[in-house]
């Protein structure tokens, strides 16, 4: 589930939630507040990143606290450097079984990662570092446009969607809106509707984080979730009060305004 910055897709992730996905291998390079109450609930065994956090207030809790403790379940780590993550989603949108780049000097990363090893250069033979290609069964993105074929427009800025999707054996796109024609600027960032397995019409999808040109980033959200996912009780009550209860993504926004977290998104 990709996105930087923007275009994260959390109404995708509240669905994933609410059809109780277990057993899960979640892969980003930026695990943020999504992947906190999907690994809060329980949907996640397995993490491959490079980064996470809640972007300008702190840490993730409910990250931690399985890490820490093993709450709900234990969780595995894969750790890569984000110049890693996506020289790996680049190599398996190419079909290359690894990719290579200069990285890790000085680091013990590599020591425990079995997804990282090096390779002699056939034409120099500096030794560089080589790491294995990620192919995930599922790709999903938030962007903001679908036309009625399932073409699919990113506008801003692009992050490892379009690797993400190219790399993947299906993929799902959820958008702000479908329209009948993309008007696509010059060099805009187009997925063809070959590469693209779904699209779902979810306005508002990327809310807490922002879709460029449709809504800003809902600061508000992300300085609450803080105070939220502290306390297990307390994030296990807001989780079924606004996800576990409610039956789409509409239906979430509606229930946070009618809550105590303010939001302005």
């Amino acid at each position: 589930m990709e996105g930087f910055t923007h275009l994260i897709p959390f109404a995708a992730g509240h669905e994933i939630i609410r059809q109780r996905r277990r057993d899960l291998t979640l892969i980003r390079m930026t695990p943020d507040i999504i992947y906190d109450q999907m690994i809060g609930m329980g949907c996640a065994t397995r993490l491959v990143f490079s980064w996470g956090g809640n972007p300008g207030v702190g840490s993730l809790h409910r990250f931690r606290d399985a890490i820490q403790n093993s709450w709900p379940i234990p969780l595995e780590l894969e750790e890569h450097s984000h110049a890693d993550m996506a020289a790996r989603y680049q190599a398996g949108a190419s079909g290359l079984p690894f990719a290579v780049l200069r990285g890790y000097v000085g680091s013990d990363i590599p020591k425990y990662n079995r997804s990282i090893s090096s390779v002699a250069c056939p034409f120099t033979g500096e030794v560089l570092t080589a790491t294995r290609a990620l192919t995930p069964d599922v790709a999903i993105i938030h962007a903001q446009k679908a036309d009625r074929r399932g073409n699919v427009l990113i506008q801003g800025i692009p992050g490892i969607q379009k690797e993400a999707v190219l790399a993947s054996k299906q993929a799902i796109v959820t958008v702000e809106e479908i329209v009948d024609q993309l008007d696509a600027p010059i060099n805009a960032c187009v997925l063809p509707s070959w590469v693209v397995t779904y699209v779902s019409e979810v306005p508002g999808g990327a809310h807490p984080s922002y879709a460029h040109g449709y809504y800003h980033r809902d600061n508000a959200f992300c300085k609450a979730w803080d105070g939220i996912s502290r306390d297990r009780e307390v994030f296990l009550q807001w989780m079924r009060e606004h996800i576990l209860k409610t039956e789409d993504f509409a239906a979430f926004r509606r229930s946070l305004a009618q809550g105590t977290m303010v939001s302005n998104g």
